[in-house]
């Protein structure tokens, strides 16, 4: 199993939506961005990944689950584009924000720290174990 962050402006996708589509989830649409496009690429249905709400609270808010792998993505009809789909998996105890992500010298080497505006982008296990532990929530 590999971890990843996925990010989105809650105004546009917020966690209470993936949540509200349920065990279908829902595709990770939208990304025109080649690294991106390739991290989806490299999923597998099983993969977990943080929920990052970016914008004002940048905080990552909760943990969903690759549930479909890529695939091309229907809001477009250019074929270079693809994504997968995720679901909600459960909430953060406690949202774990930026700020406390770069003042913990553990995560100084995270891609959120050093490229925060990638939308998708891959966690290690140490990274994906530390931010859990900050939110208060079982890995």
């Amino acid at each position: 199993m590999r971890y990843w962050l996925f990010k989105s402006e809650p105004s546009t996708w917020g966690w209470d939506q993936q949540v509200a589509k349920g065990e279908a989830g829902e595709e990770w649409d939208g990304v025109r961005n080649y690294q991106a496009r390739n991290f989806m690429r490299e999923m597998s249905v099983g993969d977990l990944g943080f929920f990052y709400h970016s914008q004002k609270e940048r905080a990552v808010v909760g943990i969903v689950e690759v549930c479909a792998v890529a695939h091309p993505d229907s809001t477009t009809d250019d074929d270079r584009w693809e994504c997968v789909d995720i679901k909600a998996v459960r909430p953060l105890e406690t949202p774990v924000d930026l700020d406390h992500i770069k003042a913990d010298e553990r995560l100084s080497d995270m891609i959120l720290v050093k490229n925060s505006r990638l939308s998708v982008q891959p966690v290690t296990e140490a990274e994906w174990g530390i931010i859990c532990a900050l939110g208060h929530t079982k890995p």
